[in-house]
């Protein structure tokens, strides 16, 4: 289902560039950009990902994580391969760098139309594009994304906050929330370890919040790489900035891909930085890849009552009066209802 890419312009000698993320890849004929899925036919930009889904699942939408938005629902989560990082510690790095490690493109069709049935079936509440980066599969996203919202599905986003702004105003209308990875608040770490740069993150991080896209925000917590205490309260005041009610997930790091020589992130670090996020106003901070820690659960902003016990991915009780605080009648801020 090779379908002409949407957000390029051509140049001189049939080249063209790519305007879908930050990159903004000058990608000459016959050759592909960063994300190994947008390619140069003869002055012609196509995306070879459309309508080919490399992973589908019903994971519960606390799994992307998004606490704040229908809490306890399922999400219909899809992906393609693909992505426009190439980051060193990457969870899902067999089908994110597949087409740029192998040149493959490999998954099983499925019509946008099809996504939405399958999300319908399923019960879900949201569709979510996860598991490697939606921003280069943006026109199925785009087409899924329109289907579902006619038919009273949410869409949600998780991803690196890469996109160009072009992309994102054109998706904003059907995009609903967003969890966003702020992996570091160093360009110099996005450029070591993730083959890209930290401004274009938080520009798009500013835009979402302009936009009305619900927002929830992600670090992974790397030992030695971006666990400082200054890095962390960095990253406490941008995301305060953007508004207290915006839930940062600090996320234990355990070795995976070309990481595998670090240790997993002592706990006592996210605690630590979850600290640094109350004092910088936080209203929701959560510890994650920590089962039982109290910092899954949700709080109430104005009086501290437990508003949402969870466990791992699970929720154990749910204490709202619709979207408030039975107790002082604060409301917990999101997409609830």
């Amino acid at each position: 289902m090779i379908r002409e890419a949407m957000l390029y312009e051509t140049m001189g000698t049939k080249k063209v560039r790519c305007n879908l993320c930050a990159h903004r890849c000058t990608i000459g004929p016959s050759k592909r950009g960063i994300c190994g899925v947008r390619e140069n036919r003869d002055g012609t930009l196509y995306t070879l990902a459309y309508g080919t889904i490399i992973a589908q699942n019903v994971d519960p939408i606390e799994k992307k994580p998004l606490f704040h938005v229908y809490p306890g629902s399922k999400s219909f989560s899809i992906a393609t391969v693909g992505c426009n990082f190439r980051c060193t510690f990457c969870q899902n790095n067999e089908i994110s760098q597949m087409p740029r490690e192998s040149g493959r493109i490999m998954g099983s069709p499925a019509l946008p139309e099809d996504v939405v049935s399958r999300a319908l079936t399923s019960g879900s509440k949201t569709i979510a594009y996860t598991y490697t980066e939606p921003t280069i599969f943006f026109e199925y996203a785009l087409d899924i994304g329109k289907s579902a919202h006619a038919k009273g599905i949410r869409n949600v986003f998780v991803t690196n906050g890469y996109m160009s702004a072009e992309a994102l105003n054109v998706i904003s209308p059907f995009l609903d929330a967003a969890n966003v990875d702020l992996k570091s608040f160093s360009d110099d770490f996005y450029k070591k370890y993730c083959g890209a740069r930290l401004q274009p993150v938080l520009d798009s991080l500013k835009r979402m919040k302009e936009q009305g896209i619900w927002l929830e925000i992600t670090t992974l917590i790397i030992p030695s790489l971006n666990d400082s205490d200054e890095e962390l309260k960095d990253i406490a005041r941008f995301i305060a900035s953007l508004g207290s009610d915006t839930p940062w997930h600090i996320s234990r790091f355990h070795p995976h891909y070309e990481m595998t020589h670090l240790p997993s992130t002592p706990v006592k670090t996210l605690h630590k930085a979850a600290r640094f996020g109350a004092e910088a106003g936080l209203k929701y901070v959560y510890t994650g890849n920590v089962p039982g820690d109290r910092q899954e659960s949700t709080f109430c902003s104005n009086c501290g009552n437990k508003l949402i016990d969870r466990y791992g991915f699970h929720i154990n009780e749910l204490n709202l009066d619709g979207s408030k605080c039975p107790r002082c009648g604060t409301p917990l801020h999101g997409i609830l209802g």
